[in-house]
């Protein structure tokens, strides 16, 4: 079943999904995707993990040995290994004032203080507007309110810094799929894989939405 979205925000969704698919990517890792039906599965979008490794500052170039690393991993474990070295550097920020805010922003989700949570991201992305995470960690508390116009926009925000962000493509994908949209959904999958072959559910969900979409092989 599709979601109906009312006059503006219909259009609206419209217009930010034509920028997303219209968004340039890195030439490994093209797209934008994210899974998870409504009834079917828990509402919860990738997330770094608990404990994650300490990195060092060279973020640039550490990136790119990493995501050439995360592509060419022999297994799940070593490709979460790597995963969760590239959320490490995702959440760094030179800024004291946006780590601070970050921290209580996680304080107040624990809490299932999301409106609180959605004040201190804005304080975050106001203050440094090119921090990566702040966009994804908004657009997750706006997909739990099912609010997809304002999730879909943060998730377009983030891939225009980072085309790479395994975490907003899979998003992208998943807010797709409860839309009813499972061609976009499948296509942003894909573009998840091309990043990251090992994410945890897309490649179950890339085969389901293929049967559905494109049928199954004669």
């Amino acid at each position: 079943m599709r979601l109906r979205l009312p006059g503006t925000n219909h259009r609206r969704l419209a217009i930010v999904l034509a920028a997303l698919m219209a968004m340039p990517v890195a030439a490994a890792a093209q797209g934008d995707p994210r899974v998870i039906p409504p009834p079917r599965t828990q509402k919860k979008l990738p997330e770094a993990p608990t404990k994650l490794p300490k990195v060092p500052a060279d973020r640039s170039r550490g990136l790119d040995f990493l995501f050439g690393a995360l592509k060419a991993a022999p297994d799940e474990d070593s490709a979460r290994h790597v995963e969760a070295r590239i959320w490490a550097l995702w959440l760094q920020t030179p800024s004291d004032t946006a780590a601070l805010l970050m921290t209580r922003a996680k304080a107040a989700i624990d809490a299932q203080n999301i409106d609180v949570a959605l004040k201190l991201l804005d304080a975050v992305i106001k203050l440094r507007p090119d921090y990566v995470e702040a966009w994804n960690r908004r657009a997750t508390l706006y997909y739990l309110k099912n609010d997809y116009v304002r999730s879909l926009e943060d998730l377009q925000q983030v891939l225009s810094r980072e085309p790479r962000h395994f975490g907003a493509l899979a998003g992208v994908g998943m807010i797709m799929q409860d839309l009813g949209d499972e061609k976009r959904a499948l296509d942003a999958f894909r573009r998840a894989l091309a990043v990251d072959p090992f994410l945890e559910k897309v490649p179950d969900m890339v085969k389901q939405l293929s049967e559905k979409v494109e049928g199954r092989d004669i």
